[in-house]
């Protein structure tokens, strides 16, 4: 295990902030399963909590922990997409309530390789996944663009700066109670 792994697990551990790169773009995390913790990124990103915030799992079975009814098209779905998807659930368990949207959604993205997926596989948990900028401002395409306030804001910047990222938010799909499947943002 790497020593950033290590610290970026600490952090974790102890409900901080992280500042790390995702399959797409800068992100700002912790554990999606601690209320304390979501609320300390709505806050650095000056952010309402009543707009919900993403969060990554590193597999489908940990996916089915947090949310118990996934249709077979959204897993053809996740197995097709070419690039990074982000699905929103209906009903989901067991993640921090400042999390989940007023409609009871969860916005989760399944992240197959890379630093975010071996954090958090080794974390064992859902982490969130929120562009690092304030909120209303424009999200970081690189590490080099990234607010001040935000790298003074986290608990530990991870010292991957030029770790390749997608520079581009993800596909953001939605399923619908029906089990039809929306497109959100391409």
């Amino acid at each position: 295990m790497t020593q950033e792994l290590k610290h970026s697990l600490n952090v974790l551990k102890k409900h901080g902030l992280l500042l790390y790169p995702t399959d797409t773009i800068w992100g700002i995390g912790c554990d999606a399963t601690n209320k304390e913790a979501v609320a300390k990124v709505y806050k650095l990103k000056q952010r309402e909590e009543s707009k919900a915030l993403i969060c990554l799992v590193s597999d489908i079975e940990t996916l089915k922990t947090y949310v118990h009814d996934i249709p077979e098209t959204v897993l053809e779905l996740l197995f097709q997409a070419k690039r990074p998807t982000t699905i929103i659930y209906n009903n989901p368990i067991l993640l921090a309530n400042n999390l989940i949207a007023n409609d009871n959604t969860i916005a989760i993205r399944l992240v197959s390789d890379g630093f975010a997926h071996e954090l958090i596989k080794e974390f064992k948990k859902p982490i969130v996944s929120t562009s690092a900028n304030i909120s209303g401002m424009p999200a970081p395409k690189s590490f080099k663009e990234i607010h001040p306030d935000i790298l003074k804001g986290v608990d530990y910047v991870v010292n991957l700066h030029d770790e390749k990222t997608d520079a581009r938010p993800s596909t953001i799909v939605k399923l619908n109670l029906d089990g039809k499947i929306e497109v959100i943002r391409e």
